[in-house]
C-alpha cells in the first residue's frame, strides 16, 4: 500500500488491508477482519481497565479496613465469567466473627475485645445467628501454652505481628464453636459511635428506665495520664499472712465517662452515638450476659435502620461510610468478597435472626469454678471442661 507516496511496510495498515492465505481450503481473509479483532481486543482491554480504576479508588478506600488481599488480586475479579465465590457459600452458611473494643494506644486495655460475637448467615434459608461470646471465657492463647481470658487474644496477636490479632481471634473462635470462622471485622468505640452518627440515631424502646451508676465512676489506683481524681480511698496489699504492706491511693477517672452515672428514661427513646457505646457498654450493675443482650439489640437496631435509609441496599453508599470511619474498623474480607456478601444479602428475603448468650445460669453452657488463682481472677469455663455442648449449639442453632 502507498502512503503519502511511499510503501509503508510492517505498518498496522499494512496489516489491516493485506490478504492473508489459509492453507486448509485455499480462501483468501482480509486483513481487516484480524484488525477488528485486535480492536476487539483493544476495547475489551480498555474495560477491564475502566473495571480496574473503579476497584483501585473503592480498593483505595476500603483498603484503610481490609487486611487482606490489594488492588491487584481485587482486579482478577471483575473479569467476565470469573468465579466469584467466597468462603462458606458453597457449604450454604458463611460465619463472621465481629468484634468491640475501645480501639488501639487507648488507655484502659484498648485492644482487649469488649465485645465477641459470630454472626452466621444462612442465606438460602434467609436466617442469620447471633451468638455472644463473653469476654471472660478462660481459653489458650492460639500458638502458645499460655491461658488467658478469651479477650485478651486479639491483644496477644497483635504483639506477634500487626493484623494478626483477627486471625488468633478467628482461631480460638473456631475452635469453641466447632465450625470455621470465615471472616472477621472488627469496630472501635470512636467507629462505633460515627456509625450510629451517621445514621442519625438508632430507636429503642425501653420498658423502665435503664441506670448504670458504678461502672463509668468506678475507683482505680492513681495514675498520672487517666485516674488523677482522689477519692480518699485506698487499696490495701496484703502478704500471704494478711498483714497490709502497701497502701495505693485512688482515684476517679479525670474525664468521667457517661457522665459517671449514665441514665436513659423509660419509653420510645433515639441514642447518638455516644449514648448508644453507653448503653451497649454497661455491665456492673447488671452482668456481662445481659451488656451482650442489649448488644445484640442495638446491632439488630444498626441493621434497621441502615435498611430505612437504603444503606444495605447501595453498595456505593456503604463504601462510603467504611471511607468515613477510615482507621476505626478493620476487616480480613477483601473488596471482591465485600461485593460479593453484599450481593448475597441483597438477594436474602425477609430475614429470621436466632440469638444466644453463652452464659452461666443454670441452663447455661458456661460455669465459673470456685476456686481460682489471683492471676485469673472471674473466669468462666465450659461446661464438662470441654466444647461439646457449644459445638452441638452453634451447630444446631437455626433449629431452635
Amino acid at each position: 500500500m502507498e502512503f503519502f507516496g511511499k510503501r509503508n511496510k510492517g505498518s498496522a495498515l499494512e496489516a489491516d488491508f493485506s490478504y492473508n492465505y489459509n492453507p486448509k481450503d485455499g480462501s483468501k481473509k482480509s486483513g481487516k477482519i484480524q484488525g477488528w479483532k485486535k480492536t476487539l481486543l483493544f476495547l475489551a482491554s480498555l474495560l477491564i481497565l475502566a473495571g480496574g480504576i473503579s476497584a483501585w479508588k473503592t480498593g483505595h478506600i476500603l483498603n484503610k479496613v481490609s487486611t487482606r488481599g490489594n488492588i491487584f488480586s481485587n482486579l482478577t475479579h471483575i473479569i467476565p465469567g470469573m468465579k466469584n465465590e467466597i468462603r462458606g457459600e458453597s457449604e450454604g452458611r458463611i460465619n463472621i466473627l465481629l468484634l468491640g473494643m475501645r480501639g488501639e494506644n487507648v488507655p484502659g486495655g484498648g485492644l482487649l475485645a469488649d465485645t465477641i460475637m459470630v454472626a452466621s448467615v444462612k442465606p438460602a434459608e434467609n436466617k442469620v445467628a447471633l451468638v455472644s461470646i463473653p469476654r471472660d471465657l478462660y481459653v489458650t492463647v492460639p500458638e502458645t501454652d499460655s491461658r488467658q481470658k478469651i479477650n485478651a487474644v486479639y491483644y496477644y496477636g497483635e504483639q506477634k505481628k500487626k493484623e494478626q490479632g483477627l486471625e488468633d481471634m478467628k482461631t480460638i473462635v473456631s475452635e469453641i464453636a466447632g465450625m470455621p470462622i470465615h471472616y472477621s471485622a472488627s469496630i472501635n468505640f470512636k467507629g462505633f459511635t460515627e456509625l450510629i452518627d451517621h445514621l442519625g440515631g438508632v430507636e429503642l424502646h425501653l420498658d423502665k428506665p435503664f441506670i448504670e451508676p458504678l461502672q463509668f465512676h468506678e475507683e482505680h489506683v492513681c495514675d498520672e495520664n487517666v485516674y488523677t481524681v482522689p477519692s480518699g480511698n485506698f487499696e490495701e496489699k496484703k502478704n500471704k499472712k494478711g498483714k497490709v504492706v502497701a497502701k495505693y491511693p485512688l482515684c476517679y477517672n479525670k474525664d468521667l465517662e457517661c457522665g459517671g452515672i449514665f441514665e436513659l428514661p423509660a419509653g420510645d427513646i433515639t441514642l447518638d452515638g455516644e449514648k448508644a457505646l453507653c448503653y451497649v457498654r454497661s455491665r456492673v450493675t447488671s452482668s456481662d450476659f445481659d451488656r451482650a443482650r442489649r448488644q445484640q439489640k442495638v446491632l439488630q437496631k444498626i441493621k434497621e435502620k441502615s435498611l430505612s435509609l437504603g444503606v444495605l441496599a447501595n453498595f456505593g453508599k456503604i463504601n462510603a461510610m467504611l471511607n468515613s470511619l477510615g482507621d476505626n474498623v478493620r476487616t480480613d474480607m477483601q473488596l471482591w468478597e465485600m461485593k460479593r456478601m453484599f450481593e448475597i444479602y441483597q438477594a436474602m428475603g425477609e430475614v429470621k435472626i436466632y440469638q444466644k448468650v453463652l452464659e452461666n445460669s443454670e441452663e447455661g453452657l458456661l460455669y465459673s469454678p470456685e476456686i481460682t488463682s489471683p492471676e485469673q481472677g472471674y473466669i468462666l469455663l465450659p461446661r464438662g471442661d470441654n466444647y461439646d455442648r457449644i459445638k452441638e449449639m452453634f451447630e444446631n442453632i437455626f433449629n431452635e
